[in-house]
């Protein structure tokens, strides 16, 4: 299998993990294991690494590159299922996290997986393989629900055109491929639109990220990953789009929330502590010679939270 596989801001991603020998880590997104092989090369004989994926043809790419390194172990698991996994093997808390979202360059360069627009294939976009697909989604959900999540995970503005005629077509045929899919989008949309950039795709991300529940798994993923750190710990989340890094965002605010008295008190009386601190205040972004080498790379944002321990003020 033909995994290629180019790991974005995996120098950062290492620095900003602060990687011990004797630690114990997780990969909550294998993929190609760029960064799963990175972190294990730098774990010593004490030192365990959990690589985790949803997607079965990623498991199996990981655990054929990671069979070099003792000291690594893949798993076919959403990272939403991360403290169950990491109960199942008996590990309490761990030094570090790393979850690179979004769809891999393998889902996206293998035409019949039916995540891309530029080649035609069946509508499918399951990351896991599982469960409802984008042919299921287009077919089967109402005009308003369609639009509503073209328009959320999407940002489309023409939302609501391309829904209605997604249900138009399918009463004289199902929308079966994602040619089908791409044309009906296309006709949606002025001219103007489809000659500035390609009108595909924020409806097709929109699709996929309702098909797999990338939102909810997100949040329920962030949760446990941050919990299943030891105090010290650091998670650190690549995201590629801004629905994505506004929940990571979110969320790290408001473990580094101290005080969470009513504004209007004088004084706290609370004594809430910050549970994580702000490794990077802003996003850490792709400098000039990555952006040459790896396209993927141009809109990811990495941020990295450390979880504090009972000391820190």
């Amino acid at each position: 299998m033909d995994f290629h596989h180019i790991p974005v801001l995996l120098d950062e991603c290492l620095d900003g993990l602060a990687i011990r020998p004797d630690g114990t880590y997780v990969d909550g997104t294998a993929g190609g294991a760029g960064h799963s092989s990175a972190i294990a090369s730098r774990l010593g004989e004490n030192g365990r690494l959990i690589a985790l994926d949803r997607d079965p043809d990623a498991v199996a790419v990981a655990t054929e590159r990671l069979s070099v390194f003792p000291n690594a172990q893949v798993i076919h698991s959403n990272y939403s299922e991360m403290r169950y996994v990491l109960d199942e093997l008996g590990i309490d808390s761990v030094d570090g996290i790393l979850m690179d979202l979004g769809v891999s360059s393998f889902q996206l360069d293998e035409g019949s997986r039916g995540f891309s627009y530029h080649s035609d294939a069946p509508l499918d976009m399951r990351m896991s393989k599982e469960g409802m697909s984008a042919a299921d989604l287009v077919n089967t959900y109402s005009e308003s629900e369609i639009a509503r999540i073209i328009f959320e995970y999407g940002e489309e503005k023409f939302s609501r055109k391309i829904a209605a005629n997604i249900v138009k077509a399918r009463e004289t045929a199902p929308i079966e491929t994602t040619v089908q899919l791409a044309d009906i989008i296309r006709e949606s949309v002025p001219q103007k639109a489809r000659r500035e950039k390609n009108p595909c795709k924020k409806t097709f991300q929109a699709i996929r990220i309702a098909v797999n529940g990338e939102f909810e798994h997100l949040s329920k993923g962030l949760e446990d990953a941050f919990f299943c750190l030891k105090p010290g710990g650091r998670l650190a989340v690549i995201t590629f789009h801004s629905l994505e890094d506004r929940i990571v965002k979110q969320k790290f605010a408001s473990w580094c929330k101290g005080c969470i008295c009513p504004p209007d008190f004088p004084q706290c009386v609370c004594g809430h502590k910050p549970d994580g601190k702000l490794v990077n205040r802003k996003p850490i972004e792709a400098d000039s010679s990555e952006l040459e080498r790896n396209n993927r790379s141009r809109s990811a944002k990495l941020r990295v939270i450390e979880r504090c321990s009972d000391n820190d003020d």
